[in-house]
């Protein structure tokens, strides 16, 4: 009998190893370099008369582009990438909010959590993280470019420096 619970334990032990191991993998997962975060939003449409949290929407350069080109009134276009980034090239008419800044939930807090806001980072890591926290702030209505600023150039759109 003792060497059947002992038995029965293992696969339950391993399971449990396993699921720490790949927890501890994903979080730690944290530069922009790496892939996208788990917490990234998803691409399915919510259905007609459900709150955009549900699903915030993540899309290409070309869509994104058009968004921002002419955007709904009381819009934000958040780049949530560093100063030097920011200074470097940024979409027209951008705010930059450091997502890595200690402050950023005070300062993402201080938005209109209802307006439509256009999202990006450098390669979209960083804008999952801060989709992810900002849906958890309330915010309703998130459209994040896929890819980030590196997709934005590799679209050959523009960007502003300064």
């Amino acid at each position: 009998m003792n060497a059947s619970r002992r038995s029965s334990a293992r696969p339950r032990r391993l399971a449990a190893g396993v699921l720490a191991l790949g927890v501890v993998a994903l979080a730690g997962c944290g530069d922009d370099e790496t892939a996208a975060s788990a917490a990234a939003p998803t691409t399915a449409a919510a259905p007609a008369g459900a709150p955009a949290a549900a699903s915030p929407a993540l899309v290409g350069a070309s869509a994104f582009q058009s968004l921002v080109a002419d955007p709904p009134a009381g819009s934000i276009v958040l780049d949530v990438r560093t100063p030097e980034e920011f200074d470097a090239g940024h979409i027209a008419g951008a705010t930059m909010i450091d997502f890595q800044a200690p402050t950023f939930v005070e300062q993402v807090s201080e938005l209109d959590r209802d307006a439509p806001i256009f999202l990006y980072c450098r390669s979209g890591n960083r804008s999952a993280q801060a989709v992810a926290q900002m849906v958890g702030l309330g915010f309703t209505d998130i459209t994040e470019l896929d890819g980030g600023i590196i997709s934005w150039e590799a679209a050959s759109l523009p960007l502003v420096t300064g």
